[in-house]
């Protein structure tokens, strides 16, 4: 596994080596023996799948306040995603920037998306399928979100499909981000 800082601070892309043959192919989606090494939180305590029907379903921009702030490791098992990361934190160097990746069944790769950012994937293809880790357990009363077209971030998600997208009312709902 090689794991690459993104502009983001303590954001990174995990990019895996499969091991190939006749049969397929074989990868570790987790190691925390690798995460740890890296310096990364590996006390993974939930895993999740986001099955999305439609391409141009949107999701988020979704994060956790204070005590349970959770790192996730995210990838996608089928089909794609562009994946976004936005730092959120107030202190950081690199507050209101974002990363995004494709994410895919054939790359392989993972983002990483620490504690006090926030997390959103748009899926670039119908039945795409994402696997996500996180560090800490769901609390409702905890989640924040923000606006997923909030022009403070600029995000360019119609660079990777065109609008209409699929949006849940609670998604459509976030207010941008309060100064």
């Amino acid at each position: 596994m090689k794991i690459k800082k993104t502009k983001i601070v303590d954001a990174y892309i995990l990019e895996r080596d499969p091991y190939t043959d006749e049969r397929g192919s074989f990868y570790r989606v987790f190691c925390k023996n690798e995460l740890q090494a890296a310096g990364l939180c590996s006390d993974m305590v939930q895993a999740n799948i986001s099955t999305n029907i439609k391409q141009g379903t949107l999701r988020g921009l979704h994060s956790q306040k204070a005590e349970f702030a959770e790192d996730k490791l995210v990838t996608c098992i089928r089909g794609t995603v562009f994946d976004v990361c936005v730092d959120v934190r107030r202190d950081s160097p690199t507050y209101k920037q974002w990363v995004g990746l494709k994410l895919s069944e054939s790359n392989g790769y993972a983002l990483y998306i620490p504690k006090g950012c926030a997390h959103g994937y748009l899926s670039l293809t119908d039945d795409a399928h994402v696997l996500y880790f996180v560090s800490e357990f769901y609390v409702a009363a905890s989640e924040v979100g923000y606006k997923w077209d909030d022009p403070v971030f600029g995000i360019d998600w119609a660079d990777h499909a065109a609008p209409p997208y699929t949006i849940s009312e609670k998604d459509m709902s976030w207010q941008p981000i309060n100064e």
